[in-house]
């Protein structure tokens, strides 16, 4: 047995010698673990599913898709960034889509559905970009203190605005309450500024009063007056009666509900009619107490001062019924009446107080600038510790110039207002940025709505013949472009504009805005500002080649020099309407001359003829001079039934087609023919003269053209 387990043993394992074939039942138990066959263990596994075994799922290796951050509206470029393309492979997703792709550029602007189609073909997934919100500011404006309680209120003097027609008086009414010259001070007897006046009467009361301007281009200061007074004292001339700027105060004052006293002005003159001047009240609501209504009325004269004290008794006496009163201490609120820029003090205001007492050394808060009080001055220039409610003051200390009109509010120190001056700045921007984009979105609907009325019209065309159409009509819209260096239709005056208080540079712009002459020449505002002629606006005028208008303003004399080297126009006016007459007439100086027809003569056609001239046969029309003369060397037309057929110039020293061959009296060449004369005419080319035509003898003349633009005074 041992002898036959090797034989077997040597036989599988390679050995020598003669081997026995045994079979493997019998051997394979006993081989040797060493030499044991290896075999594959796939086959194995292939029989045991084929038996049913269950094969073992792989888990899956799913691919993440790439996202992207899109948002609302994008450009091509910015989507291709966002998705890690270039530009191409956007368009390219959005081929055979309805957008136009063949328009398309990497600055082109895609809505949000093509934004998404892009994304989801180029087998991607997008989601919303996050906008990181911005932390809000916390509101810092400074607002009015809460009512006082009654208690605590005390009477104040009443404020009386005089408001009315230019050169009714309001001024020199004035003039005779407080026993001054006011009227010699104002340029051309016009007052152009709101006047802040404390008069003091024999029995201790105290008015203080506005005097705003009467012309209208200060229809905003009025109404800036009425919205600040108790009373309004309107002044009518009684030879004058009610004219425009009446009428418009009238309605600044019931705007604002606001008590009128009517002063019946210049009763002195022989001409004067008081009874008219307040029947012609009626129709504006204004009912006089003799007609049964509530309104006062006082005759006055303002330059001989009679019945002034019967006014101011009035006044009084009104403020008493209203009973007026506030709170005299704690926190100053006001009203700016009046800014502008002095030299050596910086910004002054006219402030109107409303409310607690205003001190040095208050820090102030008006629009988006702030001050601390450094002085405090009267209307005679005599410095103050303290002003209480109902007194106008001129304020030195402020940062910056604020507007008339905003509400003068006191705060606690000067970080508050500087906080207060910065959100009213940001709520400003915003308002500004809101506007601005109110704008764009209206410009991009417009568009959009051109854009797809455009693809409409081209709907019923294939992609190629639609791309081919759009493409020849781009091509022959760059073609026919107006070359870029072509002089501009229209002329330009550019303008710097400086005024010595906020109010007049105010009611110079409101003139301004009325300018509808744009088709003649436009106006470019450059710059505007507070304050005299600087060499800065001369700089600005010489590169833009414009003019200085400086109102109340004043040069220096090497400014004055220095503008006439460079040829910079300064013009320097006091008076509102005579800056006004200087602007339309440097607009006309502007415009080319006008070609106009001056006539010189008339001739009715009588009859037709022919004369032989040499080999060549001539129509000659017979005429006879009506009026004036027809001369050989002017132009001619025909005019049949009130229209012009023909127009030609005589044909010396050589004939002119479309011109006349001769002007003959009998059979003579003339110059000139004469009213109640007879002459014959011949024209070269094709001209038909008939019975009862006229021709007529004119010459063209060049006049300057005149300012189409009509400021409304």
């Amino acid at each position: 047995m041992l002898q036959m387990m090797k034989l077997t043993s040597s036989a599988a394992c390679g050995g020598g010698g003669v081997t026995r074939r045994l079979p493997r039942a019998a051997i394979w138990p006993l081989a040797p673990p060493l030499c044991r066959p290896v075999f594959d263990a796939a086959p194995l596994l292939a029989s045991n599913q084929s038996k049913g075994h269950k094969k073992e799922q792989r888990p899956k290796v799913k691919a993440n898709k790439q996202e992207v951050e899109i948002r609302q509206t994008m450009t091509v470029a910015a989507l291709a960034r966002a998705m890690n393309r270039n530009p191409d492979s956007v368009l390219e997703a959005l081929m055979n889509t309805p957008l136009d792709v063949s328009r398309a550029n990497p600055s082109t602007v895609l809505e949000e559905r093509w934004i998404k189609e892009a994304v989801t073909r180029s087998g991607m997934k997008f989601r919303w970009e996050k906008l990181s919100e911005e932390p809000q500011p916390q509101n810092r404006d400074a607002v009015p203190r809460p009512p006082a309680e009654a208690s605590k209120l005390v009477r104040r003097p009443p404020v009386v605005t005089i408001m009315g027609h230019v050169d009714h008086g309001k001024t020199t009414l004035l003039d005779g309450l407080r026993k001054s010259r006011l009227v010699a001070a104002e340029a051309g007897g016009i007052t152009q500024h709101i006047g802040a006046f404390a008069v003091e009467l024999a029995t201790g009361e105290r008015i203080t009063f506005l005097d705003t301007p009467g012309h209208a281009a200060f229809s905003a200061m009025r109404a800036r007056g009425a919205g600040a007074t108790d009373i309004v004292i309107l002044v009518v001339a009684a030879d004058d009666g009610v004219m425009n700027q009446t009428v418009e105060s009238i309605q600044h004052a019931k705007r604002a509900a606001v008590p009128i006293i009517v002063a019946v002005n210049k009763c002195d003159k022989a001409q004067a009619d008081p009874q008219r001047v307040k029947r012609e009240l009626l129709a504006h609501d204004v009912v006089c107490e003799e007609f049964g209504g509530d309104a006062q009325a006082v005759h006055v004269s303002a330059l001989k001062g009679d019945n002034l004290l019967a006014l101011a008794e009035a006044t009084v006496a009104l403020a008493e019924i209203l009973e007026l009163k506030a709170q005299p201490d704690g926190a100053v609120e006001g009203l700016v009446i009046e800014s502008r820029t002095d030299r050596g003090r910086g910004p002054v205001t006219t402030t109107l107080v409303q409310r607690g007492a205003l001190r040095r050394g208050c820090v102030l808060v008006a629009g988006k600038t702030w001050a601390k009080v450094r002085s405090l001055w009267d209307e005679d220039g005599r410095a103050l510790e303290e002003a209480g409610p109902g007194a106008a003051v001129e304020v030195v200390g402020w940062k910056d110039a604020p507007s008339p009109g905003d509400a003068v509010l006191e705060v606690e120190s000067e970080k508050r207002a500087r906080e207060v001056s910065a959100w009213r700045a940001h709520q400003e921007e915003l308002e500004r940025l809101e506007a601005e984009q109110s704008r764009i979105q209206d410009k991009r609907r417009q568009h959009d709505d051109a854009y797809r009325k455009k693809r409409a019209e081209l709907a019923h065309l294939s992609w190629r013949q639609r791309r081919l159409l759009l493409y020849h009509n781009d091509k022959s819209k760059f073609a026919n472009r107006p070359s870029e260096k072509t002089a501009p239709a229209t002329f330009a005056l550019p303008l710097i504009i400086k005024a010595d208080v906020d109010g007049s540079l105010e009611a110079i712009l409101n003139i301004l805005d009325g300018y509808d002459a744009d088709h003649q020449c436009s106006l470019e505002l450059v710059h505007i500002g507070i304050g005299d002629i600087s060499e800065k606006d001369l700089d600005m005028a010489e590169t833009f080649g414009g003019s200085v208008y400086g109102f109340n303003v004043a040069a220096r004399k090497d400014i004055v020099q220095a503008a006439s080297r460079r040829n910079v126009p300064v013009r320097l006016h006091r008076v509102i309407y005579k800056m006004v007459e200087q602007l339309k007439a440097e607009i006309a100086g502007k415009l080319p001359p006008l070609v106009t027809r001056e006539v010189l003569g008339e001739a009715a056609v009588l009859a037709m003829f022919e004369v032989t001239a040499g080999k060549k046969k001539m129509a000659v029309a017979g005429c006879r001079v009506l009026k004036g003369q027809l001369e050989r060397k002017m132009k001619f037309g025909l005019i049949r039934g009130g229209e012009t057929l023909w127009e030609g110039v005589t044909s010396a020293p050589l004939p002119l087609p479309g011109g006349l061959l001769a002007l003959k009296h009998h059979k003579e060449d003339v110059n000139a023919a004469r009213a109640g004369s007879e002459c014959g005419l011949s024209a070269d080319g094709d001209v038909a003269f008939l019975p009862g035509d006229v021709v007529q003898c004119f010459r063209e003349v060049e006049v300057p053209q005149v300012s189409a633009w009509d400021p409304g005074f």
